[in-house]
């Protein structure tokens, strides 16, 4: 690192368990985060300015006035610019040296192998289910850890899943591809802006102690939080060997 990195990664430098080794861990780092919206702006956001290397935005969305709620990430003035692009000029605008590479498309299956492979770290800040289950296959296909984040109404859930350990679930083990979940967005049940802000900090958070290689990651955790009265909820989540996405790997010996 040279002097202006010392300086501006001080902080992370001073924590006995980050150090200088950590922060270069993160300074060669690349994240690959799907959305730009309520969740992707915090992930993008603390990702950027703690030094992580090279971020990949992943979003086919514009910027609307009703994003600017909770979606800090983007200004008045984008509004109607893809929010790839407009993260993407707010993060290089936060540090310049991180390397921001803002793709406007909704990536299939197929895309999605081939943009998780050169990640360290998935961050899935989708906001529906298909999206979440084809960004999940390919974390399993590459062995990537995948960190989940969902918010709606005053209710988020975060975790994350790594099956570069057979005995942790994938997103498809607790949410199975095939069962009935009602699909619900902000446009009909509204979202508390802090809420995302929230959640997409944890999930920032959990992306940034696995590329460290620091802590105890929530694999095999969900954590649940009700803002209405910001209790949160934890419980465990077990691999199922009948699961269609990892169920094909070993189990525990």
């Amino acid at each position: 690192m040279n002097d202006d990195q010392l300086l501006r990664y001080s902080r992370h430098i001073l924590l006995d368990e980050l150090g200088i080794e950590g922060q270069q861990r993160l300074l060669a780092a690349h994240v690959l985060v799907i959305g730009a919206g309520g969740l992707g702006s915090p992930v993008a956001l603390y990702l950027a300015s703690a030094g992580v290397g090279t971020l990949t935005i992943v979003d086919d969305d514009c910027v609307d006035l009703t994003n600017l709620q909770r979606q800090i990430v983007h200004s008045v003035e984008r509004i109607g610019r893809p929010k790839a692009e407009s993260a993407a000029q707010t993060l290089r605008a936060i540090n310049p040296e991180v390397r921001v590479h803002a793709l406007r498309e909704r990536a299939d299956a197929q895309r999605l192998l081939e943009l998780v492979a050169p990640a360290d770290v998935v961050v899935d800040c989708s906001d529906n289910f298909a999206t979440r289950h084809a960004v999940n296959a390919a974390c399993v296909a590459h062995a990537k850890p995948l960190v989940s984040g969902a918010a709606i109404g005053f209710d988020g859930q975060v975790s994350v899943y790594d099956t570069r350990d057979p005995t942790r679930p994938c997103y498809a083990c607790l949410f199975p591809p095939d069962a009935a979940f009602e699909e619900v967005r902000c446009a009909t049940m509204g979202v508390f802006a802090p809420l995302v802000g929230i959640i997409g900090s944890v999930q920032a958070a959990e992306a940034l102690k696995l590329l460290a290689g620091i802590g105890a990651s929530l694999a095999g955790r969900l954590q649940m939080l009700d803002a209405r009265t910001m209790e949160w909820t934890e419980i465990g989540m077990a691999r199922s060997t009948g699961c269609p996405v990892c169920g094909q790997r070993p189990g525990p010996q």
